[in-house]
């Protein structure tokens, strides 16, 4: 994918929703996960991802354990009850607005959606 502005609006909820279906993981391990979600068309720097983590974290939607494995410490992430909750309300938010791009980016039809989001 060849745009980063998209990955960096949803970056959070994209997180969020990985973390909600695993009980935890670890930072490699979500990098890969999309990528092979997204069948390589999206790829996560590490750059972009650690300060998501730590941004959740210090907002109190995860919380971090360290295992080690293979004598080196693998730092885990997993949801809050308050992040598992906003998971729910992110991707629900994301899928309407993907919704709602779908109507205003097809060609020559009606929108059969009420359109209802507000420029931020």
């Amino acid at each position: 994918m060849s745009s980063h502005e998209f990955i960096k609006g949803t970056l959070k909820t994209i997180i969020l929703k990985l973390l909600a279906q695993n009980k935890q993981m670890y930072g490699y391990e979500i990098t890969q996960r999309v990528a092979q979600l997204s069948k390589d068309e999206i790829k996560l720097t590490y750059g972009a991802l650690y300060p998501m983590l730590y941004k959740l974290e210090g907002e109190g939607l995860l919380v971090t354990t360290t295992e080690i494995v293979d004598n080196r410490a693998r730092k885990y992430y997993s949801l809050t009850a308050e992040g598992k909750k906003l998971a729910k309300v992110k991707v629900s938010e994301l899928q309407r607005f993907n919704e709602i791009l779908r109507v205003i980016l097809r060609d020559n039809e009606k929108p059969n959606v009420s359109l209802k989001l507000w420029a931020c």
